[in-house]
């Protein structure tokens, strides 16, 4: 059989060259021939026959070794004609390499000529050049002579005639007279007798003649005609003659004529008639003194105004650049007429009219004008225009100089920004130069405050009189002296003036009645101030310059504290402390209002650091030196008010521990011995129990409606143990029966009761240990060993409580057993032990320590207390971060 045959269709195809040129797969390849055969060795049922395998794969093997020798072939007769074309682009590239090497050659011969052509046309340029420009120089000078000449003769027929020749001879004209202008002032040399001088020039006989007067009455005549044709375009509104005028009369002599023409004569300046000032504006100047009102945003007829100007200066912007060849310097002129005379003579009449009511409306006024100029310096900003050059356009024009005209103002070297500023500037001057807007602002504060507290002074001196009278003349130092020194005296004069000891208003306050609630110390009057000060604030950070503010924000906060601070807080708390001194605690109830003033003075001192945290230690941030001083400052201040309320708070607990005392002493000899009958037994508390009751909870009532946080933790704990140490050496005064120690123990749980509701821990177990204390008078004699060995008292040496166990009315029957049983049980102890504490040892110790000392030394692992009341009173918050232990 052929090995041809025995391949199928779909080998055929695969041993074709087309199947190798493009992505081969071996398996694929063989799977190819394979797949066939295996489905047909599938199908019989015989064993496995390899041969039609064998002679498939051996035909397409066969068929592969035909292609690849066909292959083969193809490849050798491809590569031999590789080769030949090979040679022959060789052959080409070396041709083309040859006629480039040439055509390079020929290039650079070309080039070099050219060049050396080149420099010689350049040479040729200059040299042209040069003479063109001397040449035009010969011909101006001989023309500048001509004409100079001519003016000699007195004959201007030939420059008229070029006046008359438009646009352009007008130009040709200004140039040439501001030349011959300058060369009548070098070479017509002034004489008493203006004498003729003639000069030989050049072999020729030049004479010339003095003309410098005909030359200036032409070029006067000459700049009125122009000026006047100016106006007549201007008039006209035709801003092409209007923009030939004022570059001739630039060339001229610089256009400032032309400016001023057109600045004086604009309607701007000329026909402004205001109305009079409205009902809404009656209203704003009303309000101006008054405080409590808000400031006024704008005023009507100077809003009027600036709006005014911006209409006018967004019209003019226009004009000007399409009439002016230097716009920005035209701008600028206006621009300064526009604040000079328009801007600052409202101003003027505001300040005025406010100044005549109160130093209050001036510095409003004041505020509003430089806010509301300070927008419109930002909008005219927005009319920035570039400089331009001044060019003529004659040619003649430029033939001396080869460009712009000399003498000319080519350019502004200031922007219409610049200006703008400078003039917002000098406006403000004569109100802010120097330290004359912070001695206006501290004045009216301190105005303002010293009316404000007129009330609260006037009760204070009046309450300070009956007793020491040197803190109110301190406060009144104080208020007079607000701020910096500059302006002591005159916070000094307006107290005078308020304060009834001068000549105005001093009728009116001597007939209103000091009333009590004029003493009290308001948050809403320190919020007020607030108000007051951080309008001051607002205007001193708009006002000031910026290197200035935190130099004036310190003097306007030494102002409020020294005010606020000693001025008003402190007074009542020495109005407090006075009343304190004055009364006698022994024979009345001490009066807590000077509570609710510390609660005042915490309130009001919170709210204070907190707008000094807040808007103003942000102000000195700049200068360290200043931030330093005012923290110092501001922590005395503090100091000084905490140190104030902390004498109050002492003296208060003084006066609540002598009436305690003072209701103790009245503790009768029979309270605790009593005898046996039913009115004895019915009372529930003796007399002195229920008054110390009473007072304590009032105490603890105010307390802790008035203070908070570690105030009041240390003020409760201050009057507990106070009143812990009456009880102890109270006990040691007081026969005690069997039925009295009932009374006993029911008074002194009833103490216990109310000192627990202080919600102190520390207390509860003194007060813990007085109960305990008052039950051995309950205990029978044969368990009291036992008792006094067991919780407090088992701290407690039993020798110690000999001074109350004596107080028993059995304590005579036991008394040298207990001892003597006390002593067999305390072996460890010296010899000496009993009379080291004795009874009069304890006796002296009491008496020494005030009964606090003795609970001290009985109390062994109690927690310690603070034996005085010095320097615990603190205020809510302090300034620059520095927190307090108050709430």
């Amino acid at each position: 059989m052929d090995t041809d045959s025995s391949l199928d269709a779909v080998a055929e195809e695969a041993l074709k060259l087309q199947s190798f040129e493009g992505k081969f797969d071996v398996k694929d390849f063989v799977g190819t021939f394979s797949e066939k055969l295996i489905a047909q060795s599938k199908a019989d049922s015989g064993p496995f026959d390899p041969k039609p395998f064998i002679r498939t794969f051996e035909a397409a093997v066969d068929r592969l070794i035909a292609v690849r020798k066909d292959v083969q072939a193809k490849t050798e007769q491809m590569e031999k004609s590789v080769r030949v074309a090979e040679r022959e682009y060789s052959k080409k590239m070396a041709d083309l390499n040859r006629g480039f090497e040439s055509v390079g050659t020929s290039f650079s011969g070309m080039e070099a000529k050219m060049s050396e052509v080149g420099r010689t046309a350049v040479r040729i340029g200059e040299q042209l050049e040069s003479v063109h420009i001397q040449r035009q120089r010969a011909q101006a000078a001989y023309d500048l002579i001509d004409y100079y000449n001519q003016f000699a003769r007195d004959d201007t027929t030939r420059l008229d005639a070029l006046k008359k020749e438009g646009r352009e001879g007008r130009q040709q004209v200004a140039v040439l007279l501001r030349r011959l202008s300058t060369v009548s002032k070098e070479v017509d040399l002034p004489s008493a007798e203006k004498v003729r001088l003639e000069w030989l020039i050049t072999g020729q006989g030049f004479i010339f003649v003095q003309t410098r007067e005909n030359i200036d009455k032409y070029c006067e005549k000459f700049e009125k005609d122009m000026l006047y044709l100016f106006d007549r375009c201007y008039r006209k509104g035709d801003p092409k003659m209007m923009h030939h005028c004022a570059q001739t009369l630039l060339d001229f002599n610089g256009g400032a004529s032309c400016v001023q023409v057109y600045v004086n004569q604009h309607d701007f300046f000329i026909n402004r008639v205001r109305e009079k000032t409205s009902a809404d504006d009656d209203n704003l100047w009303d309000s101006l003194p008054d405080p409590d009102t808000a400031p006024p945003r704008d005023e009507p007829s100077f809003k009027e105004l600036l709006e005014e100007i911006r209409a006018t200066v967004g019209q003019e912007a226009q004009i000007v650049q399409a009439v002016f060849p230097n716009p920005s310097f035209v701008m600028q002129v206006f621009l300064q007429r526009v604040f000079a005379q328009s801007i600052q003579g409202h101003m003027e009449g505001l300040l005025n009219r406010a100044a005549a009511m109160s130093d209050l409306a001036f510095l409003r006024v004041l505020q509003l004008v430089h806010i509301q100029t300070s927008l419109l310096v930002e909008d005219l900003k927005a009319y920035e225009v570039p400089t331009m050059a001044s060019r003529s356009s004659s040619e003649f024009s430029r033939s001396l100089t080869g460009g712009s005209a000399a003498g000319a103002p080519t350019s502004t070297t200031a922007t219409i920004s610049t200006m703008l500023e400078t003039a917002m500037e000098e406006l403000f001057v004569p109100y802010t130069e120097g330290a004359r807007y912070l001695e206006r602002e501290t004045r009216s504060l301190g105005e303002l405050y010293t009316q404000y507290l007129l009330a609260f002074t006037r009760y204070h001196e009046k309450t300070l009189q009956k007793g020491k009278s040197s803190m109110f003349d301190r406060m009144m130092g104080q208020l007079g002296s607000t701020g910096t020194s500059g302006p002591s005296s005159t916070a000094a004069s307006a107290f005078m003036r308020f304060g009834g000891m001068g000549d105005r208003n001093q009728d009116k306050p001597a007939e209103e009645p000091i009333r009590e609630e004029d003493g009290l110390l308001s948050v809403d009057t320190a919020e007020t101030m607030l108000k007051w000060h951080a309008e001051a604030i607002g205007r001193c950070v708009e006002l000031s310059p910026a290197n200035d503010t935190p130099k004036h924000a310190f003097a306007l906060f030494r102002a409020l504290a020294e005010t606020l601070g000693s001025g008003y807080m402190e007074t009542a708390l020495e109005t407090a402390m006075s009343r304190l001194e004055s009364s006698d605690h022994t024979k009345a109830e001490p009066s807590l209002q000077a509570l609710s003033v510390l609660r005042s003075v915490d309130l009001i001192c919170h709210l204070w650091q907190q707008y000094v945290n807040i808007a103003l230690l942000p102000l000195v941030t700049s200068s360290v030196t200043i931030r330093r001083e005012m923290v110092v400052y501001n922590n005395q201040t503090v100091s000084k008010i905490e140190g104030a309320a902390n004498n109050v708070v002492q003296r208060l607990t003084d006066a609540v521990v002598a009436w305690l005392s003072t209701q103790l002493s009245k503790q009768k000899k029979t309270d605790f011995k009593p005898k046996n009958d039913d009115l004895s037994f019915a009372r529930v508390n003796t007399e002195p129990c229920e008054v110390c009751c009473e007072t304590l909870e009032k105490v603890r009532d105010a307390a802790t409606q008035n203070l908070s946080g570690k105030n009041l933790e240390v003020f409760l704990t201050e009057i507990g143990v106070s009143f812990h140490g009456l009880l102890l050496d109270h006990l040691r005064k007081f026969p005690v029966s069997a039925t009295g120690g009932l009374m006993l123990a029911k008074d002194l749980k009833t103490y216990q009761d109310v000192i627990d509701s202080f919600n102190n821990p520390a207390l509860h177990e003194r007060f813990e240990f007085i109960r305990q204390l008052g039950n051995i008078f309950l205990v029978r004699p044969e368990i009291l060993k036992s008792y006094i060995t067991e919780n407090y008292l088992g701290r407690i040496d039993s020798v110690l409580l000999r001074p109350y166990l004596a107080q028993r009315s059995d304590w005579g029957q036991f008394e040298k057993g207990f001892v003597d049983g006390g002593e067999d049980e305390v072996q460890a102890e010296s010899k000496g032990f009993r009379d080291r504490f004795g009874m009069g040892r304890l006796s002296m110790m009491m008496k020494d320590l005030e009964g606090l000392r003795i609970g001290e030394n009985m109390h062994v692992g109690m927690p310690a207390l603070p034996g005085g009341f010095a320097g615990s009173f603190s205020i809510s918050s302090r300034a620059f971060g520095k927190e307090s232990s108050g709430s």
